[in-house]
């Protein structure tokens, strides 16, 4: 009987209570790694400029940027999880029970949050482009950190109950030693599928398609008034021009989201994660992460004041004496 080589097992001197490794050719794991490491450095340094840059200056402390604070702050705790998925990619778990489960609970509420905050910004831009009268009255700086907070209480509360079970008696599902799984009941996935995407997902495609036909409504209707348009409504065309920006750039992040995402939950949803190769799975999972890195590139590519932000921080102008009151927009 052939028995198994060390390097084929997670603890061997456990022998075969050990779980076995996931066998990739050398070069496919260093790859794996270098890439998963790479995105969660720049996943934590990239949102990490967005956090101290909302926070610090007052002038971006606007509704909708506070939205993606949220999201920030969600994308930067998803890099340094990264780094939990980097022990994972052989297949071994050479942490504690607990830590595992910690490590899934902490992962489902961050992911979650992030998919709550992104149903916010859909909102916030649904009200922005088809309610501007009313937008400033509706969407203050108070209420959208009140649903922003219940938005990260919920995400807890909720994982913290389906995950119940696998909190109180960390490692029942293992069947070997090595293993880190969590397990729900069919009832709690569903919920957990309903609640964290389908729910979500069909919101978000709703009412962004709600905000992109108002707004081709309205880019139609200023470009057909333009001539005619007076000083004294210059201003409101400013408004409604910038407004229908900022719905475009964060269309491009709520759409780099879903293409992120969706392979990911379509794998849950199918089941087809028992079919997919190593390989497969690993490219999921890095394209799940990497969208926490895209956002601040996003950022940086549309919004001028994060390009000035990133100026300021690494000048350390950001560091003088009321620099928070600086102009930045």
């Amino acid at each position: 009987m052939e028995t198994l080589g060390e390097t084929e097992l997670c603890f061997p001197h456990l022998f075969n209570a050990s779980c076995k490794k996931i066998m990739r050719p050398h070069i496919e794991n260093m790859f794996i790694y270098i890439v998963l490491s790479s995105i969660s450095l720049l996943t934590t340094a990239l949102n990490l400029l967005v956090i101290i840059s909302i926070h610090h200056y007052r002038q971006l402390q606007t509704p909708t940027n506070l939205l993606l604070l949220s999201l920030a702050v969600s994308d930067f705790f998803v890099g340094l999880l990264i780094s939990f998925q980097i022990i994972l990619m052989d297949g071994c778990w050479y942490l504690s029970d607990l830590m595992c489960t910690v490590y899934y609970v902490l992962d489902c509420i961050i992911t979650s949050a992030s998919i709550g905050t992104m149903v916010l910004i859909s909102v916030d831009r649904y009200m922005a482009i088809c309610d501007p009268l009313h937008y400033s009255t509706k969407v203050s700086p108070k209420r959208v950190k009140l649903c922003v907070c219940v938005c990260w209480f919920l995400s807890a509360l909720c994982h913290t109950l389906l995950l119940k079970d696998n909190l109180a008696e960390p490692g029942r599902y293992n069947s070997c030693i090595g293993e880190c799984v969590v397990v729900i009941n069919y009832v709690a996935g569903l919920v957990d599928l309903i609640l964290s995407f389908l729910g979500p997902f069909t919101v978000i495609i709703f009412l962004y398609v709600r905000v992109f036909v108002v707004a081709v409504t309205q880019a139609r209707a200023m470009r057909s008034h333009v001539t005619s348009v007076k000083v004294q409504g210059s201003l409101t065309v400013n408004v409604k021009k910038s407004e229908l920006k900022a719905a475009r750039t964060l269309g491009v992040v709520v759409l780099v989201f879903l293409i992120c995402v969706c392979p990911y939950f379509f794998v849950v949803i199918t089941g087809q994660d028992t079919l997919l190769s190593a390989s497969s799975a690993a490219f999921v999972i890095c394209l799940f992460y990497f969208n926490s890195c895209l956002n601040p590139v996003i950022y940086a590519c549309f919004y001028p004041w994060f390009r000035k932000c990133l100026r300021l921080i690494f000048t350390l102008q950001i560091l003088q004496p009321g620099s928070s009151q600086i102009s930045i927009l």
